[in-house]
């Protein structure tokens, strides 16, 4: 009798792994959402502007601070040089955005002063810290005032993801570059891209 009951239990434990399995399996694959989507914030003219107003063009997004030390210039430098050594007939369908990581410093003149330093084509963007936490969030995008990084309420540092991301004319993500990416390798992916 004990090892009918002994089987009996084998047998069902199988059969319940069986279907956990196999429904487990018939699962659609989910993916964590791609890097994008909706923003609103302010240019250097202090207009407002949204994710829509780029359709139909290419955008390189770069998220930073005008008082970021060396990582932010040297991305932002990265990206003029790639658009630089692209065919200006590819370079032309690329909006390249600055978006400041520092609203509480960053007005929309000192952005747009800012990325006029690195490119002429660049367009900087900041908002409320609300307006930035949710464009930050969208693009999957970490940043923090760094504890105790400055000496006074308004001198410090910011640390802050540091990649550029392509996204569509459709606005959807397409890839990323990598901090420390040369521009010669920028420009080699967005030419095979574009």
């Amino acid at each position: 009798m004990l090892k009918v009951v002994r089987y009996t239990a084998v047998v069902l434990i199988a059969i319940v792994l069986a279907l956990v399995g196999r429904f487990t399996l018939l699962q659609p694959e989910t993916s964590p959402p791609s890097p994008g989507g909706p923003f609103t914030l302010v240019d250097g003219q202090g207009k407002t502007v949204t994710d829509q107003d780029f359709r139909g063009r290419w955008m390189l997004v770069y998220f930073g601070y005008t008082y970021c030390p060396d990582v932010c210039p040297t991305g932002l430098q990265t990206i003029s040089q790639a658009l630089q050594l692209l065919p200006s007939a590819k370079a032309e369908k690329v909006q390249p955005l600055f978006i400041s990581v520092d609203p509480q410093r960053d007005t929309p003149e000192a952005v747009g002063a800012y990325v006029q330093a690195f490119d002429p084509s660049m367009i900087g963007l900041t908002g409320t810290e609300e307006q930035v936490a949710a464009a930050a969030k969208a693009y999957r995008v970490y940043y923090r005032k760094a504890p105790e990084s400055g000496r006074t309420a308004d001198d410090y540092l910011v640390d802050h993801s540091a990649m550029t991301w392509l996204m569509g004319p459709d606005g959807r993500y397409v890839t990323w570059f990598a901090h420390g990416l040369s521009a010669e390798e920028m420009a080699a992916g967005l030419a095979r891209l574009l």
